[in-house]
C-alpha cells in the first residue's frame, strides 16, 4: 500500500462530494438561510448525518477492519463467515433501533433538540422531517459495513465516492425549490432516504468480489463476533468523539434561534479539511498498520505511524491558519447570498473561527485513535472521549446563559485538544507510538512553511479586500483564486525546504 496515493484517492473523491456539498449547502443557505424552516430541517438532518459520519468516517471501520483482517490472513473462509455473522446482526439490530426511533420519535427529537419543545409548530415539523430522514440511518451504516470489507482489501475509491450519491440527489431537488416552497424541507427529507438507499445498493456491486450476502438470523456468537460487538460501542464514541460534540453543541444552540444553522454552516467548511487531514489517514492507515500489528512488524508499525501524523499535520496546520485568518471572508463568499445576510455571516465566521483554531486537534484524535484500534484496542480511547465530552458539555452548559451559542465551537475545540494530549500520552506511556528521527526536523519545517502561507494568504485578503465584501456579487471566485494560490505557495514552498517530499507518493508501506 502506498500512504500518500491511497489518502489521495480517498480524499479526491472525498473532496469531489465535499463541492457537490458545499454546492448543495449554498442552495439551502439561498432557500432557508437561517430561518424557522432551516433549523427545523438541520435538526433532522444532524441525527442521520452524525450517524452517517459516525458509521462511515472511519468509526466502524475502527472495530470492524483489525478483526476482519486478522481472519483475511488465516483464510478468506473465515473472513467471509466473520463477516456475515457481522452483518445479519447489523441488519436486524438496526431494523429493530429505526422501528422503534420511528415510534417514539417526538421522544427523540425533544431530547436532541429540547429548545424546540415550547414551539408546537418548530417540534412537529422537526418530528415529522426526522421520521422521513431516519431510515438514512439504516442504509448509511449497513454501507460502512460493505466500505469496511473495501478498504480491509485496500480499495478506497468505491466507499469515499457514495457519498456523492447523497448530493446530487439534493442538489437535483433543490434547483426545484423555488417552485416547492415550505413543501421543499419534506422533498430533501425524503431525499437522504432514497440516497442513502441508492448508495447501499451502489457499493454492493463493488463489494460483491470480496463478499456475498447470506441471510441468516440463526445467530451463533463465536468469540471474534463477541470481540467485535464489544468494541463497536466504545470504537463510536471515541473515533466519532467531533461529531459527538458537535451533536452535543446542537442540542444546546437549539435554546437560541438560528443558532443551530449558524453552527451547520461552520461545521461544513472545516469538515472540509477534516475529511482528508484526519479521516481518510485514519481509513487508509487501518488495514495496513492492523495487519503489521498482527505479524509483529515494529519497523513498519513505526514508519506508517509516523508518515501519518506527518501528512495529517501537513494538512490540517495550514488549513487551521486560513480559518483563524480568513473566517469571515471564507463564511461569506460561500454562503452569503439569498437569505443568509450579514448577521447570519458574522456569527458563522465567528463559529468557524474557533473551530478552526481546534482542526489539527480533531484530526489529531483520528489518528492517535486509529493507533490503538490497530492494536484491538477501544477502551482506552472510549474513556478519553468520554471525559473529552463531558469536559464540553460542562463548559458548554455553563458559559451558554452568558455566552451564547459560541461557547459551543469554543468548548468543542477545548475538549478536543484535551483529547488529543491525553491520547497522545497514553500511547507513549504504553509503548504503542515513538516519534522516528525524521519527525520532528518535519514537523518544524511544516510549522514553518505554514506561517508563511498564512501571511501570504492574508496579503490576498487584503489584495482583494473589494472583492470579498458581502455585496460583491463574484466574491467566491476571488476566495477560490485566494485558497488555490496560497495552497500552491505551500506545496511549492514545503517541496524547496522539504517539508514534504516528492519521493513520498512512490513510497510503499
Amino acid at each position: 500500500m502506498n500512504l500518500v496515493k491511497s489518502t489521495g484517492t480517498f480524499g479526491f473523491y472525498t473532496i469531489i462530494s465535499r463541492i457537490f456539498g458545499y454546492l448543495r449547502d449554498v442552495l439551502i443557505a439561498i432557500f432557508l438561510g437561517t430561518s424557522f424552516f432551516a433549523d427545523a430541517f438541520f435538526v433532522a438532518f444532524r441525527i442521520p448525518n452524525t450517524f452517517r459520519r459516525l458509521f462511515a468516517e472511519g468509526t466502524f471501520n475502527a472495530a470492524f477492519v483489525p478483526s476482519y483482517t486478522s481472519e483475511l490472513v488465516k483464510t478468506k473462509i473465515k473472513s467471509n463467515i466473520f463477516a456475515n455473522q457481522i452483518f445479519n446482526l447489523l441488519f436486524l439490530s438496526l431494523f429493530i433501533l429505526v422501528l422503534l426511533a420511528e415510534i417514539f420519535m417526538p421522544v427523540v427529537v425533544s431530547l436532541i433538540a429540547p429548545g424546540f419543545v415550547e414551539d408546537k409548530e418548530k417540534i412537529e415539523i422537526a418530528i415529522n422531517l426526522t421520521r422521513i430522514t431516519f431510515p438514512f440511518l439504516m442504509f448509511v451504516c449497513l454501507s460502512s459495513f460493505f466500505s469496511a470489507i473495501l478498504n480491509s482489501h485496500n480499495k478506497f475509491a468505491a466507499a469515499s465516492a457514495a457519498p456523492i450519491i447523497l448530493n446530487l440527489i439534493l442538489i437535483g431537488i433543490l434547483f426545484f425549490g423555488k417552485y416547492l416552497g415550505d413543501n421543499l424541507i419534506y422533498y430533501l427529507s425524503y431525499g437522504i432516504s432514497i440516497a442513502g438507499l441508492l448508495q447501499l445498493v451502489f457499493l454492493y456491486k463493488y463489494v460483491k468480489k470480496f463478499y456475498s450476502i447470506k441471510f441468516n438470523f440463526k445467530f451463533k456468537l463465536n468469540n471474534n463476533v463477541k470481540v467485535f460487538f464489544k468494541k463497536l460501542l466504545p470504537s463510536i464514541f471515541s473515533s466519532g468523539v467531533t461529531q459527538i460534540n458537535i451533536l452535543v453543541g446542537t442540542i444546546i444552540a437549539s435554546f437560541e434561534a438560528s443558532a443551530v444553522s449558524y453552527l451547520y454552516y461552520a461545521d461544513r467548511i472545516y469538515q472540509i479539511n477534516l475529511a482528508i487531514a484526519g479521516i481518510a489517514i485514519g481509513v487508509v492507515v487501518l488495514p495496513q498498520l492492523s495487519k503489521h500489528v498482527y505479524l509483529k512488524k515494529k519497523d513498519k508499525i513505526l514508519q506508517i505511524q509516523n508518515k501519518a501524523l506527518e501528512l495529517s499535520m501537513f494538512l490540517s496546520l495550514p488549513a487551521s491558519i486560513a480559518l483563524f485568518i480568513g473566517s469571515e471572508e471564507i463564511i461569506s463568499a460561500l454562503f452569503g447570498y439569498g437569505s443568509f445576510n450579514e448577521f447570519a455571516v458574522n456569527n458563522s465566521a465567528k463559529a468557524l473561527y474557533y473551530f478552526g483554531l481546534g482542526l489539527p486537534a480533531f484530526a489529531l484524535i483520528k489518528v492517535f485513535s486509529t493507533f490503538f484500534f490497530a492494536n484491538h484496542d477501544t477502551k482506552t480511547p472510549f474513556y478519553i472521549s468520554l471525559i473529552s465530552v463531558i469536559l464540553n458539555i460542562s463548559v458548554s452548559i455553563y458559559y451558554f446563559e452568558s455566552i451564547g451559542f459560541m461557547i459551543i465551537p469554543i468548548s468543542t475545540t477545548i475538549s478536543s485538544w484535551f483529547n488529543s494530549l491525553i491520547l497522545f500520552i497514553f500511547l507513549i506511556n504504553r509503548n504503542l507510538f515513538k516519534f522516528n528521527n525524521i519527525f520532528p526536523i518535519k514537523f518544524i519545517k511544516i510549522i514553518f512553511v505554514s506561517i508563511l502561507m498564512g501571511i501570504f494568504f492574508k496579503y490576498l485578503i487584503l489584495f482583494f479586500e473589494n472583492h470579498l465584501t458581502y455585496d460583491y456579487s463574484f466574491k467566491s471566485f476571488y476566495l477560490v483564486l485566494s485558497v488555490l494560490l496560497s495552497f500552491s505557495f505551500y506545496v511549492i514552498l514545503s517541496l524547496f525546504i522539504k517539508a514534504f517530499k516528492y519521493n513520498d507518493i512512490k513510497l510503499k508501506y
